[in-house]
C-alpha cells in the first residue's frame, strides 16, 4: 500500500493505494498522528485507489476520525469505490463515514 500526501484547498488529502488492512493501518495512523501533531486537523481520505478494506482499515479510519475530532478538526472519506462503501453499509460506519464524491470537495462549503 501506498500514502500520497497533498494539500488541497482546505484540507490535506491522503491518497490511499490498494489494499487498507492489518498490514497497512498502521502506516495510515501514523501519518494521521503526524499530521494532527503538526496541527493540520482537516484531513481528507481518498479512498479512489483501493480496492479493499477489512477490519483494521475500518478502525484506522475510526481512530483518525477520531483524533482529527479531539484536535478540533474533522476527517472526510472521499471516492470510495463499492467495495468499501458496502463494508462501510454492513458495519453501519456510512452514518459516521460519510462518503464525499471526490477529494477536493470534501470540505466545500464548511
Amino acid at each position: 500500500m501506498n500514502i500520497e500526501r497533498r494539500e488541497s484547498a482546505d484540507a490535506v488529502v491522503l491518497g490511499v493505494e490498494g489494499r487498507l488492512t492489518a498490514a497497512v493501518a498502521p502506516q495510515l495512523r501514523a501519518e494521521v498522528s503526524d499530521l494532527v501533531a503538526a496541527g493540520r486537523t482537516r484531513l481528507v481520505v481518498d479512498l479512489e485507489r483501493v480496492d479493499f478494506i477489512d477490519s483494521s482499515g475500518l478502525g484506522a479510519l475510526i481512530g483518525a476520525l477520531k483524533a482529527t475530532r479531539v484536535a478540533g478538526g474533522d476527517l472526510r472519506i472521499a471516492a470510495a469505490g463499492e467495495q468499501v462503501r458496502q463494508v462501510l453499509r454492513l458495519t453501519n460506519l456510512d452514518r459516521v463515514l460519510h462518503v464525499y464524491p471526490d477529494a477536493d470537495g470534501a470540505f466545500d462549503g464548511v
